[in-house]
């Protein structure tokens, strides 16, 4: 957002206790690219045009222009005496739990077991936040409208989240505007459009970066989704340092995409593919690990989160145990980023990837985190525009990361999009969608296993919103077609998870998942057409 078109911006009020939307005079809101992530004075009686001003959420700290916005939208929009108020640079947490009255200790996390001992999870049961278990599933839905038709005469029921999440007005109504009125090429340009482009494709960077904890936007690298992203890595680091008889670690719980592309390169390289197994929860076996490495192991990659059982997998174990051997590590974040906070410094992981779509952004964009001399390490991938510093007949410098892997215009639409999408979660708290589809997810496992007929597969210790069952004598893609006469969107199939699937004696699942907009009470719905479905073939 530009400073010296303050005065033309007006505030559009936001419904879910985010900062306001911002837009220009005329034009529908555009999503603010720099959110001010802090609380407002307390000043209950304000209010424009009849709406009762929402309490911002805690979060974190604010960076010197975040500081000056606040401050502006004080002044100009609350009456404040700016030279009286001091803006806040960093918002700290609430008061503990042991702090609250107990009739007010209804709004902290319970202590349900549900991430203990996973890091990436156990934050969830040590933080108190005043917007905890206050997700307002009818304003959060409002968000959505693709989810306000029928489908087969039925509301449409969105449990197909695992395979791609919907868009919220604020990713759907910001493409629009950048389209409208903001399009260039970036980086180049030495005109007004270009500037505005390239600020806000950098601007989503930053977003990126703040999101899942980076150090810095040059540990950042756009890619068209996770499975480029894998590739990227695999094809890059296999031909320059794969030799034969090495051998790369994954795991069976792994998508095809972070099987296919190392199966891919050792071949290549006359290398080895080897797999941590599971057991028939579901879940790792992790001191299998230790056994697999070898001195010529060069390579570990596993996924985060399983897209079939919603195993949560001990990646920070693996990770340590990885560098005690010096072998470095990439983390398929593609089922994990939009259900649970993803902070990469704790992690410690060399490489981290995930796709926009599968966290509400648009298709066609992902991310690569590297640590810098993890990204460093790696020659470039495809030569073109902008990944050069000099190019001569005789040879190419080529320019530092992340520029070196963004070769050719790169997609800076969805770029945007994506940190309105970001911008969206944080809006609505990352814990707080955790804690939501945690206790969606286990309410559909119970109502699920008393459906006689009906066989729930794995049951991990740590799981996030996915549900597979199979209904013996109803092939997977019959029973997906039965529920859409329902209106009901599931996965049925192999889920791109074979030898998971495999591994527990399985071809093929229904898959329903769970993202933010959904309710318990199409959880029934599922459930009560699953009785039908399973009563019918009696």
């Amino acid at each position: 957002m530009y400073g010296n078109e303050l005065d033309n911006f007006r505030p559009d009020i936001p419904e879910l206790g985010h900062i306001p939307q911002i837009g220009l005079d005329g034009d529908a809101p555009v999503p603010d690219e720099n959110p001010v992530r802090a609380q407002v004075p307390t000043t209950s009686e304000a209010d424009f045009d009849g709406f009762q001003m929402p309490q911002f959420p805690l979060a974190g700290e604010l960076s010197a222009s975040e500081t000056e916005m606040f401050k502006s939208v004080v002044e100009k929009y609350f009456g404040e005496d700016i030279q009286t108020y001091e803006a806040p640079s960093k918002i700290t947490h609430s008061r503990s739990a042991d702090d609250v009255e107990p009739d007010s200790k209804k709004c902290l996390l319970t202590d349900n077991g549900f991430g203990i001992g996973i890091p990436e999870t156990e934050l969830v049961r040590n933080l108190h936040y005043e917007e905890a278990d206050t997700i307002d599933q009818t304003e959060i839905r409002k968000q959505f409208p693709i989810l306000d038709q029928k489908v087969n005469g039925k509301d449409l029921v969105w449990f197909d989240n695992g395979a791609s999440t919907q868009k919220p007005l604020r990713v759907i109504d910001g493409l629009s505007h950048f389209y409208k009125t903001d399009y260039s090429n970036i980086h180049r340009g030495a005109h007004t459009l270009a500037a505005r482009a390239t600020d806000q494709y950098e601007a989503a960077r930053e977003k990126v970066a703040r999101f899942i904890n980076a150090p810095s936007t040059d540990n950042i690298v756009f890619v068209r989704g996770t499975t480029e992203g894998i590739n990227l890595v695999a094809q890059t680091f296999g031909r320059k340092y794969l030799l034969e008889n090495d051998n790369v670690i994954v795991s069976t719980l792994d998508h095809h995409a972070n099987i296919v592309p190392w199966q891919q390169v050792c071949k290549e390289r006359n290398a080895e593919l080897r797999a941590i197994p599971i057991d028939k929860n579901g879940d790792l076996i992790l001191p299998e690990l230790e056994r697999l490495i070898t001195p010529r192991t060069k390579f570990i990659s596993v996924g985060h989160v399983n897209n079939t059982f919603g195993t949560i997998n001990d990646v920070k174990t693996i990770i340590k145990i990885a560098h005690s051997h010096n072998i470095p590590v990439l983390i398929d974040g593609a089922q994990s980023v939009a259900h649970t906070k993803i902070d990469v410094q704790d992690m410690d992981c060399d490489y981290f990837v995930f796709s926009g779509h599968k966290i509400y952004g648009p298709s066609g964009i992902g991310v690569i985190y590297g640590k810098k001399e993890a990204l460093e390490l790696l020659p470039p991938w495809q030569g073109g525009g902008n990944m050069i510093k000099d190019v001569t007949i005789e040879k190419t410098e080529f320019n530092e990361p992340p520029a070196r892997f963004e070769a050719g215009t790169p997609n800076i639409a969805d770029a945007i999009g994506l940190g309105y999408a970001l911008d969206f979660v944080s809006s609505v708290g990352i814990h707080n969608i955790e804690r939501h589809e945690h206790d969606l997810t286990e309410y559909a496992r119970q109502q699920i296993a008393l459906i006689p007929g009906i066989t729930l597969m794995g049951n991990p210790q740590k799981r996030v919103s996915v549900v597979s069952f199979d209904i013996p004598g109803i092939p997977a893609p019959q029973v997906g077609q039965m529920l859409d006469k329902e209106g009901i969107a599931v996965r049925a199939g192999h889920h791109c998870a074979q030898p998971a699937l495999r591994a527990l004696g399985y071809e093929m699942s229904v898959r329903p998942t769970f993202a933010v907009y959904n309710t318990r009470e199409e959880v029934d719905r599922l459930t009560d057409a699953l009785r039908r479905i399973v009563g019918n073939t009696k």
